[in-house]
């Protein structure tokens, strides 16, 4: 490609410096000096004449386009770079001649000087008075010799300076080229990527209709691959979406007068919205209308954010799944059960192996999920209420904008409560991104008063350019019981291309206060998590028992296990049941209610255009209503 005639390849040779020489009649040799060297063989004499004759014709001429290069090495420079490059040259031209003015006044008057300590020396003075003037005529000549040093040297400078300014210019120049030529490359792989993806999604989505069915007879669950957009845009080619589970339209433009926040006003639905809500307390929403296959650039759109943080990213709908990261945060509870066990747990340390299950368990949803959650508002909330069908009830609210922080609470009538508030920090670092949640999780157990509390890993999406996104999690998560000492030490272990090792293995030990080895832990974060009773020998050093724990199979205990994806979820965002129905309309939710997002519902009844649309206006109001915010701020300070 371009980009690589800049620079030296491997396996290349320049033929402007390339060595040229005939072997016998019909082999001959290219070598550039020793670190390359190609043997060629013709099949006559003629054949190998004729090749030896083109390449000395095509050396010649890249050694004429190598000095031309040299010669006039501004000519790809652009005329203001030139403009400034001949300022340049212009100004320092000046300080050379102003040196030279002096150099010139500096040689007249050492000469005068000279002359007349040369007068004095012929005076009959006293030897003491001699000797002192030779020695200010030898002090004068060497000044006037390092005058004219100085001043030679500054006029070579100057000549350097006139050499080398147009190669450096050049030079710039091709980096500046280079590095275009590389977006352009990356853009262009991206788009292929997309393209590839697209073709392949049409070949294995698409049913086979049924001999004497005609076509006519199509599954509910299978959609159909719609006709390609007339406009066919570079970043904006698309399918229609299908329209399998169709939504009610339950977005209007009716606000109404409130503003928690600054931003309630915004998340208010119209009057359609009481008509149709679900009733959830009698049977939940299973379906959710397809992703729709739409396809966007992601590199057009990441390329000038390597290093921002992710929030601070303005990202359209197309890279996320219709929830609020509140609705991911509620998304924790989907193994509460584990909590329900743990609360019956007499013993703190089996307690806290089903609470160290229930640490991993929040992260198997992420398996599949690899689009990003709605950055909620500042004052949304979301509240979720399964007290009669799972007894826990929560409610998260987005308490600070920038830096994003959220708290959420939970309790259960089985004994339990949750709390956590987290920040989520993100950089994007052009292969991957890094999502680092910042925060403490607390739980506590009514009827024992244990106080657990522990912290969330790093999680990283690989492949943002080219590739399929695939996710992982990896660090370590201390689990403390701040009652009675006892500790959880749980591993993420990073995938590695390299290693034999199960993928996404997580491996645990639980200990008492003395830092002894109790239970074992040992499974997958998307999986299922199993439980090892430590038989402590005669030394009674759980370190020495630890491969007898993984002997003895009768002491395993499956703590947890991932329940199945619902039937079509690649469809579905890969949504797990309870997230499926988590953005369901219900009544009774406040008007700050993440359900009640306008684009949110926008996006998940796949009328994306709107969506984005909507998003942009929420997020312009809650920027100005920031600004307000702060200039009140700014007054009230003032005002002492």
């Amino acid at each position: 490609s371009k980009a690589e005639m800049g620079h030296t390849c491997r396996g290349t040779i320049n033929l402007a410096t390339a060595n040229i020489t005939v072997e016998d009649s019909c082999n001959f040799i290219i070598s550039n000096g020793g670190a390359q060297t190609y043997h060629l063989k013709a099949s006559s004499e003629v054949e190998r004449q004729r090749w030896v004759t083109a390449l000395e014709l095509a050396k010649a001429k890249a050694v004429k386009m190598l000095e031309e290069s040299d010669d006039s090495g501004d000519e790809s420079v652009s005329q203001t770079d030139k403009t400034e490059l001949q300022n340049t040259l212009r100004i320092l031209s000046s300080k050379v001649e102003d040196l030279s003015t002096c150099n010139d006044l500096i040689a007249k008057h050492g000469t005068a000087l000279q002359r007349s300590l040369s007068e004095l020396e012929a005076l009959r003075l006293p030897p003491e008075s001699t000797d002192k003037i030779k020695q200010v005529n030898e002090r004068a000549t060497l000044f006037r010799i390092t005058s004219n040093a100085m001043i030679n040297a500054c006029r070579d400078f100057m000549i350097l300076a006139q050499t080398h300014g147009k190669k450096w210019q050049k030079s710039l120049q091709q980096e500046r080229d280079q590095r275009i030529r590389l977006e352009e490359t990356l853009e262009q792989l991206a788009k292929q990527h997309n393209h590839l993806e697209r073709a392949f999604r049409g070949a294995t989505v698409l049913p086979a209709s049924t001999p004497g069915t005609g076509g006519s007879s199509k599954d509910l669950c299978c959609p159909a691959k719609g006709d390609l957009s007339d406009e066919d845009d570079d970043n904006n080619e698309f399918f229609d979406a299908p329209e399998i589970f169709p939504m009610p339209d339950i977005m209007g433009h009716k606000r109404t007068g409130s503003n928690i926040s600054g931003t309630s006003s915004d998340i208010s639905l119209d009057e359609q919205y009481k008509h149709q809500v679900e009733d959830t307390k009698k049977e939940k929403r299973t379906r959710i209308p397809y992703k729709p296959n739409y396809s966007l650039n992601l590199w057009s759109i990441m390329k000038n954010c390597i290093g921002k943080e992710l929030s601070k990213i303005p990202m359209p709908v197309n890279f996320n799944e219709p929830l609020s990261m509140l609705q991911r945060l509620t998304e924790d509870l989907e193994y509460h059960d584990l909590l329900d066990r743990a609360a019956r747990c007499e013993s703190s340390l089996e307690q806290l192996c089903y609470v160290a299950a229930f640490t991993v368990s929040s992260y198997s949803t992420t398996v599949f999920r690899t689009s990003k959650p709605f950055n909620p508002l500042l004052g949304e909330t979301f509240e979720l209420d399964r007290l009669e069908e799972n007894g826990y009830r929560s409610l998260c609210e987005q308490v600070s904008h920038h830096p994003p922080a959220a708290a959420h609470h939970a309790d259960s009538k089985h004994g339990w409560t949750l709390r956590q508030e987290i920040k989520i920090t993100s950089k994007f670092r052009g292969k991957y991104l890094s999502i680092m949640p910042l925060g403490t999780i607390h739980c506590v157990f009514h009827s024992s008063g244990n106080h657990y509390t522990w912290k969330k890993v790093t999680t990283t999406v690989h492949n943002i350019i080219v590739g399929k996104l695939w996710i992982d999690q990896s660090g370590e998560i201390e689990i403390v019981n701040h009652k009675t000492g006892d500790k959880c030490s749980l591993k993420f272990v990073p995938y590695s291309y390299f290693s034999r090792d199960v993928a996404r293995k997580v491996t645990g030990e639980v200990m008492d206060p003395s830092g002894k080895v109790h239970f074992l832990l040992l499974g997958t974060w998307d999986e299922k998590m199993d439980c090892y009773k430590v038989q402590v020998g005669t030394g009674d050093n759980g370190a020495e028992a630890r491969p007898r724990a993984h002997e003895a199979e009768d002491s395993r205990v499956l703590l947890w296990k991932r329940n199945p994806l619902p039937k079509y979820a690649e469809n579905m965002y890969y949504f797990s049941e309870l997230a499926l129905t988590l953005n369901a309309p219900e009544n009774g939710t406040a008007p700050t209610d993440s359900r009640r997002r306008p684009d949110q519902r926008l996006m998940e009844n796949g009328r994306w255009d709107e969506a984005n649309a909507e998003k942009q206006r929420l997020e312009e109001k809650q920027r100005l209503s920031r600004k307000r915010r702060e200039a009140e701020a700014a007054r009230a300070t003032e005002d002492g």
